[in-house]
């Protein structure tokens, strides 16, 4: 089920190249996405423990990209209080990625998903603020679902919420953290998967290009788009993937 040729313009390559335009725009304005969408998609050809450590890929990439245009607006202060508290949870999600199954790993993406949805249809995500006591707290969180399923978006936005800082510095330190969590965990998915994640190099090559792209472009004219609108559609989206992979658990 692993051992992916080299893509032919199928339909599963046009899905990927779609999702992964689509993930690298989205994570040019919200900061994070890649993992969301990309994961669902490649889940289709490989159990789900595999497409989350092959998804670190493109999304390392993604996140490097956005990094380099952003770095001077960083707050270096709040990096260091919620970023180290990430990269530990990054390192732990990852050692217990390794140990959990298919159908463990489908629950929980897909209620993450659900969750995300859920918290951007109703406000609550941009309502919340539980001080700065509750930031280091969501950075381990965060961290550790980042390690686990590689999806981190929802909680660590929620945990920087509690601080005051510009939107500009909000983005780039945010993108720096998942940036952090990628390098505690990638060792360990390529430790325990690297075979593997080595024979999807076709395809993997093919979204790492295509969130590139859609990065590139997201960074130039998303800002332009209603962003109501915008974020409606894609929690939207999430929850239909959610739902997606909660079914998947159960069939």
């Amino acid at each position: 089920m692993t051992n992916m040729a080299a893509p032919g313009f199928d339909l599963f390559t046009l899905a990927v190249i779609v999702a992964s335009l689509v993930a690298g725009l989205i994570a040019a304005v919200s900061g994070f996405g890649i993992g969301s969408l990309l994961t669902p998609i490649l889940a289709l050809q490989v159990d789900t423990r595999l497409a989350i450590a092959s998804v670190s890929i493109p999304h390392l990439i993604g996140t490097v990209q956005r990094f380099w245009t952003m770095r001077s607006n960083i707050d270096r202060k709040l990096l260091v209080e919620f970023g180290v508290a990430s990269a530990v949870g990054g390192l732990a999600g990852a050692l217990l990625h390794s140990r959990m199954n298919n159908r463990g790993l489908n629950v929980i993406f897909g209620c993450l998903l659900l969750f995300t949805a859920v918290a951007e249809l109703t406000g609550w995500m941009r309502r919340v603020n539980w001080g700065r006591g509750f930031g280091a707290v969501a950075g381990a969180i965060s961290g550790f679902l980042g390690g686990l399923v590689g999806n981190q978006g929802s909680i660590r936005t929620a945990g920087l919420l509690a601080y005051e800082v510009s939107p500009a510095a909000f983005v780039a330190t945010a993108t720096t953290v998942a940036l952090i969590v990628d390098a505690a965990r990638m060792p360990v998915y390529l430790y325990s998967q690297g075979p593997e994640m080595l024979a999807l190099w076709p395809i993997l090559t093919v979204a790492t290009a295509s969130v590139a792209i859609g990065t590139a472009i997201g960074t130039r004219i998303l800002p332009t788009l209603r962003k109501t609108t915008f974020r409606r559609s894609i929690a939207i989206l999430l929850a239909v993937l959610g739902v997606f992979m909660l079914a998947g658990a159960v069939r």
